[in-house]
């Protein structure tokens, strides 16, 4: 089954805002990708002669407190909030997809246990959940980017069981169950490919909550720790000298909201494209 027909992609290709995003974040990858060649500084050379500097010739978008320049900072800063937000729902992906699925085919006690447990789970707000998360398993990184996919995955539980339910009664896969198909094949190869549409709509858009959630850890210091140019953590160092060097924090907040919105212009492009519901 072809995930995206002629018809879905033509609709893509005329909706202008999904093409800006698209052209973002393929730049942002670009960029993301050639680090090393584009930044023109090294983003962890500290000159403590040119601290908390305005944009200039030399520093393009000004220097931090330790004088490394935020232009170089944010760049290599791409890579790790890319990382971050494909891991995340890479997480939320493999734990979320199979179990939703099982959960909407099987119903009964399965399905009871599976969503008072992701009722559970979104009681609380997904930022505070990863803080909670967070705070169990030890600040860094890795434990932010852990934390975040673990948040996604009742999105997607209860994304999949939906989708689940309203196919599984369908004639083809009453069809399958007729002649003996096994159930798990019945799920992953004759289910799960019709649900494929909402789940890449999903992920799209997930990724630039995800990377926006991890800048929130890491602005709170419990995501990437000093000296990792990460976009959050870059924002709470200069948090402090908003009156007097506003660059410091204003060039961050502008990659991460830039990064997000585009990633919801694809997510919403995408959403336009692939429902006939919502197609022109």
């Amino acid at each position: 089954m072809r995930l995206i027909d002629q018809k879905a992609l033509r609709q893509l290709k005329r909706n202008k805002l999904a093409i800006i995003g698209i052209v973002f974040i393929i730049s942002l990858f670009i960029i993301a990708l050639f680090a090393p060649y584009i930044a023109p500084h090294d983003p962890y050379q500290t000159d403590f002669f040119n601290t908390l500097q305005g944009p200039s010739r030399e520093y393009l978008l000004g220097t931090d407190d330790l004088g490394r320049d935020v232009l170089s900072r944010l760049i290599y800063g791409a890579r790790i909030s890319l990382t971050i937000g494909f891991i995340s729902v890479a997480i939320g992906l493999i734990v979320g997809v199979p179990v939703g699925a099982i959960s909407g085919f099987y119903g009964g006690k399965i399905d009871i246990i599976t969503q008072r447990f992701v009722d559970i789970m979104m009681a609380f707000p997904g930022m505070l959940l990863a803080i909670i998360i967070v705070a169990v398993m030890g600040v860094g990184l890795v434990n932010a980017m852990i934390a975040v996919g673990i948040v996604s995955i009742p999105t997607y539980i209860r994304l999949v069981r939906g989708s689940v339910l309203s196919i599984k009664n369908k004639e083809f896969v009453q069809a399958a169950k007729a002649i003996g198909v096994r159930e798990s094949v019945i799920i992953f190869k004759h289910i799960l490919p019709h649900c494929l549409a909402p789940i890449i709509v999903q992920s799209s858009l997930q990724i630039g909550v995800a990377i926006l959630w991890a800048a929130g850890l890491g602005f709170l210091g419990l995501g990437a720790q000093a000296p990792t140019p990460e976009w959050g953590a870059i924002l709470s160092q200069g948090r402090g000298y908003i009156r007097t060097a506003h660059h410091v924090t204003t060039f961050p907040g502008i990659a991460i909201m830039l990064t997000v919105l585009g990633f919801n212009l694809l997510g919403d492009g995408l959403r336009d494209a692939l429902d006939p519901k919502m197609r022109n």
